[in-house]
Order: structure tokens, then sequence, then C-alpha cells
């Protein structure tokens, strides 16, 4: 089982959000979606696990790995309705990652005035998009 993404940017902050189950089979998607926001954005990332099933601690750990890859180019990553089934779990080596029950809640830390948004998603992405897709992987 792997994962599917989507990516928005909003005004002041992006969203990465993640659906299926984020384990050891996943990392590498996982990897490259991020890389995807690297490319693609500025400031803070959001990652909103509304949708994803569950993780591994290779998943958690590929997290971790991302929060360091953003913060190495400047960036930092929030987490946005964790998986009923654990919490990430910190080892001290990576930058904190503050944690919001659910995505509104994040986006209401950035007062998001719903402007003008890019979106990107993966071919299976399940969820809603943007009626006037910009682009897709």
């Amino acid at each position: 089982m792997t994962i599917e993404w989507r990516y928005t940017i909003q005004q002041d902050f992006c969203v990465l959000s993640l659906s299926g189950f984020l384990g050891g089979d996943a990392v590498d998607r996982f990897a490259g979606a991020v890389g995807w926001v690297l490319a693609r954005g500025t400031g803070p990332v959001i990652l909103d696990l509304t949708d994803l099933r569950g993780w591994s601690i290779g998943g958690q750990l590929a997290i971790t790995q991302a929060a360091r890859r953003l913060t190495k180019e400047g960036r930092s990553l929030e987490l946005a309705a964790i998986p009923a089934d654990g919490s990430l779990v910190p080892d001290g080596s990576h930058p904190a990652i503050p944690v919001h029950c659910d995505l509104a809640t994040a986006r209401a830390a950035y007062q998001d005035a719903g402007g003008h948004t890019r979106e990107w998603y993966s071919d299976d992405w399940p969820g809603v998009r943007n009626p006037a897709p910009q682009g897709q992987m």
C-alpha cells in the first residue's frame, strides 16, 4: 500500500495532504512529494494527515527527515490531524514539529484569507480537487 498526495500553495503557507498508509513502501513517494514542495513553494508547510489511515515507525522517521530537509531550506514543517494510532516519536535530532488537532486549526494559525491558490496532486488523489487544477503529477 502506498500514499497519494496533494500540494496546495496558499498565500502565507503551503499544505501537503496525504492519504493512504505511510509505511516503508511509501517513504520514497513521500520524499518525492517533499521534493515537489521544495521546488514549488516557500514558507511553512502544513502536513495534513486527515486522510492518512496510519503510519509505521519508518513513516514517522520519514516525516522527521522531511522536517530536517525543509529546515535546511529555511522552511518549517507542522502537522495537522495525526493518525489516531499514535503520535510522532521524537528522537531529539529533528527540529520542533508543531502538531495541530486538525487542518482548520493549523490554517487558523496563519489567518488564511483564502486568496489565490495553486494545486498539484498525484494521479490517484482521492480528495476534492480544485475545479480548474493548475497542475497534475
